[in-house]
């Protein structure tokens, strides 16, 4: 096999990983804003706050699946995925300004953000 046939590889395969990351935040993104307009006590006051949320959530769901094996997913790990999936998403508003959710709201919303990550496609596992 020649290098430039390798080299030629390597870089589809970063530019396919890149572009599996950018699907899963938009996804994530229309996940997150759904569940934020179905949800009473949850608000999300526009798009750029929308935005850093989406990414703050991904990082810390990323970081608790990396350092404990759990997903943050009410989905993901039964009742405990349930409950990491409502905590994360009431931390996040101390990360991001124009993100306010009360404690009811994070668990209503834990619960319509499962259901709706279940219906929209995505693939969860990109690391």
């Amino acid at each position: 096999m020649s290098d430039n046939h390798m080299e030629n590889s390597q870089a589809r395969n970063t530019s396919n990983t890149i572009w599996q990351i950018v699907g899963r935040m938009i996804t994530a993104g229309i996940i997150l804003a759904i569940t934020a307009f179905f949800t009473p006590g949850f608000q999300i006051s526009n798009f750029w706050a929308l935005a850093i949320a989406t990414v703050v959530l991904s990082v810390m769901d990323f970081l608790i699946s990396k350092f404990t094996g759990l997903k943050a997913s009410p989905f993901g790990k039964g009742f405990v995925g349930f409950v990491l999936s409502a905590v994360v998403l009431y931390v996040t508003q101390f990360f991001v300004a124009g993100y306010v959710i009360s404690w009811m709201a994070a668990i209503i919303g834990a619960l319509i953000y499962g259901v709706v990550d279940y219906f929209l496609p995505g693939d969860e596992q990109l690391f």
